[in-house]
């Protein structure tokens, strides 16, 4: 895995299309989702790892923001961005390009690291632990998209 660039790429199919012409809301966490499925895997947690380990990451808490409009077969770029780390945690945004480089969408998660045997909060495995550190040396000067720690309300 290369410590500064993660990016995980597919196309708008036609089934993500709703009756407004573009990608459902739905589908864009879907896309996340499977962006991050692909980062888990590239940090040292593909099945064979996660059933070493008796080990996996959940997704406690997801943040989107919908910026632009996605239409059928428009290449869709998502790349991450850690936020925060600690022995067992993960704050990350993940951030969705168009074909054109125009950010579209963000995904900001917590992510936690699980012991599946008794299925409680665990500290990751010392070779996942050293992906995730090494990256976020990487990341923790970068600046921070605006969409992180947004809070929902009306404004007023």
């Amino acid at each position: 895995m290369n410590n500064t660039f993660f990016n995980y790429s597919c196309h708008v199919s036609s089934e993500w299309v709703d009756y407004n012409g573009h990608m459902n809301d739905a589908e864009y966490a879907k896309v996340f989702s499977l962006a991050l499925d692909k980062w888990i895997e590239e940090i040292g947690l593909d099945a064979k790892a996660r059933e070493q380990y008796d080990y996996t990451i959940f997704t406690l808490e997801t943040h989107l923001c919908y910026l632009q409009e996605a239409h059928e077969k428009e290449k869709l770029t998502v790349n991450l961005q850690l936020l925060d780390i600690d022995a067992k945690r993960v704050h990350a945004i993940f951030l969705m390009n168009n074909q054109n480089g125009q950010l579209i969408a963000t995904s900001e998660q917590m992510l936690m690291g699980m012991d599946t045997t008794i299925n409680r909060p665990a500290a990751f495995p010392e070779t996942v632990n050293e992906k995730i550190s090494a990256l976020f040396k990487h990341h923790e000067k970068a600046e921070r998209p605006k969409q992180a720690g947004r809070t929902i309300g009306i404004k007023r």
